[in-house]
Parts: C-alpha cells; structure tokens; sequence
C-alpha cells in the first residue's frame, strides 16, 4: 500500500529524505528505498534531482516554511493604521460618521497609501495589529473635561490627604432601581396561531443605595419610589449608626444631596461625615457605578420572577452577597476610570 505523503508530518518527511539520500549514495536503488518507507518511487527521484547541484545537497532537502503571498501594507503602515484608529475619531480625517467601520478604514488605506484591500483584509489588518469591535462608552457633551481632570489630580487627592489626617473612611455612594419585568422572548405555536403566555399583571420595583470603599468595605439599603433630601437624610442615618470612624462620602450632583436639611444634618454630626461631589455628568469616575452595572448583569435583571417572587428579596439577596466579598468590592476599584482613586 502507497503511502500519502501529505498525512506525514514536515519534520518527518525531512527526516525520511536524508535518509533515503545516505541509503541511495550507499548504493540503493530509489524504487527499494521509496517502498520502504512506503511511497511511491517517484518521491525518491524527486530526493536524488533536489540534492543534485552544486551548492545543493542535504541543505536542498531541508524543511523551509513557506512565505505566502506578500501582505499589502508593510509594517510601518500597519502601525500607521493603528494610530489612525486607536483613540481617535474618523471625523478627525474628514468622515461624516463618528465611528470607525471596515469601510472607513478601507477607504483611509486607500487614500493614503494608494492601496486597495477588501473588507475581509481590513478586518484581518485590524485584529493582527490588536483593534477589535467595541461598543463605545457614552459620555454627555455637557460634561467638562477640566473639572474631570481637576477632581483625578487635585481634589480627591485633597481628599484623601484629609481622611488619612483624621483617620476617616472615603466611601464612594450613588442610587439605583431594579425593575422586574416579564422577559418576552419567542417560542414554538403552529402558524396562523399567535399563542399567548401568562405574565404578572403587576410589575414590581425597588430602589437601592450604596456606598462602596476601595478596602472591600460595602454598605447598602433598600427603599421605595424616588429619592428627596428626607429620604436621603435617612439613608444617611442607616450608613453612619454604629460606627466610630469619621466618613468621607463622595456622591453626586443630585439635588436631593444638597438640600438644606441634608446640610444641617451632616453639620450636626460635627465633623463625622463630610460630603464630597462628583463633577457634574461624570458617573464613570464613581466605582459604585460598577456595583450596579455588576447586580444588574448577574442578578435577578437575568431572569424574570418566578410565582411567589418578591423582588426585594432578591435584591436584598444578591447585595448582601457582594457585602460578604471584599474581594470582589476591591476589584471594582482596578477598573481604568477610576484608576486616579489612590488610597487603595
């Protein structure tokens, strides 16, 4: 039985041809040392022709890896492409459209390098020098840049010079609501016949607050319907009952945090607690953004409520969980918006 040569490793073809080439010089004929490794003879001519020749021999039997067709771009224009896209914006080269498409990038390419790639080429250009497909992060056009830069570098770092003087705790608060909603999906019925599910009749919801500290500390209660100076006033009564430390606690802009009596409240307090804000329309530098964004993904916002269900429960369940694992709390401060927080 004749042997296929192409099932045979690289390696050991290699091997089998210095082989074959030492038994023929040894006086072998090529028809009895192809059958013995069980190719054609053929294979062993094939052996004899390459190794003929001056400069030839051994090295002509050698495995070579095959170089494959020339890439269009060379390497210096592959890192230009990447500078295009990485961070930028296509309407910074003249594109009405403000995120970058194979289409885009192949139309770049070819005004700027003269090249002509299809959009199977730009998309394997852009993943081997390390672009892929994202869905951007929205941020508001109201926000200012400065103030931003202003809380990372100078106040919070203030901040945290004043908490280590007193020996406080900087927590980071903000609200949020859960909704249980009936999941619709599609299922099977036969055509013609639209079928009809059974779902509660009343939607349930709740709202939640938290307060999250880069040393895995975490804090949270539930409340019902929106949030006013009172109702935060007791919230805040909730946070602080028990503990011996002063806190720093940083929030937002929200109105309900900076009414007049949430002012007389923490000046009562007289110098235990000590609010801090957010500049405005920059909920990506507080890390308890993250917590919610982590509940909502794994929690009950997964799966509908099932018969008997209270949704409170569940939320209370799942954020007593998180409160049990600093470790997962400390993670949320590793995220690259809020890599300015310095006192972990």
């Amino acid at each position: 039985m004749i042997r296929d040569g192409r099932t045979v490793s690289r390696a050991a073809l290699e091997e089998m041809r210095l082989v074959a080439l030492e038994r023929m010089k040894e006086g072998e004929s090529p028809a009895t040392v192809a059958a013995s490794f069980g190719l054609h003879r053929g294979w062993a001519y094939k052996v004899l022709a390459k190794a003929r020749g001056r400069g030839h021999g051994k090295r002509a039997l050698l495995s070579s890896k095959g170089t494959g067709r020339p890439r269009t771009l060379t390497a210096a224009q592959e890192r230009q492409v990447f500078g295009w896209v990485n961070g930028k914006n296509p309407r910074q080269y003249g594109f009405d459209f403000g995120l970058w498409t194979r289409q885009i990038v192949r139309e770049l390419i070819e005004t700027r390098f003269g090249a002509r790639l299809s959009l199977a080429s730009v998309g394997t250009l852009l993943a081997r020098i390390g672009l892929t497909p994202q869905k951007p992060l929205q941020q508001a056009y109201q926000r200012d840049p400065v103030a931003v830069a202003h809380w990372q570098q100078s106040t919070y770092r203030a901040i945290v010079r004043q908490a280590k003087r007193e020996k406080a705790e900087i927590y980071f608060w903000d609200e949020s609501g859960f909704r249980a909603d009936a999941v619709q999906g599609r299922t099977w019925a036969a055509k013609g016949h639209t079928p009809v599910v059974a779902v509660p009749g009343q939607r349930q919801g709740i709202s939640a607050a938290s307060a999250v500290n880069s040393k895995g500390g975490f804090w949270f209660a539930l409340y019902r319907g929106g949030l006013n100076g009172e109702g935060f006033i007791n919230l805040l009564r909730q946070m602080m009952k028990g503990r011996r430390r002063p806190i720093h606690l940083v929030v937002d802009g929200l109105p309900a945090h900076k009414t007049k009596g949430v002012r007389a409240y923490v000046d009562s307090l007289k110098g235990k607690l000590t609010l801090h804000f957010l500049p405005g329309y920059a909920p990506d530098l507080n890390p308890d953004e993250l917590v919610w964004s982590y509940a909502k993904r794994t929690g009950v916002a997964r799966r509908p409520l099932r018969a008997g269900e209270k949704l409170a429960d569940l939320v209370h369940a799942q954020l007593s969980d998180i409160a049990k694992r600093p470790d997962l709390v400390r993670s949320f401060f590793r995220h690259p918006s809020v890599a300015y927080i310095s006192d972990l």
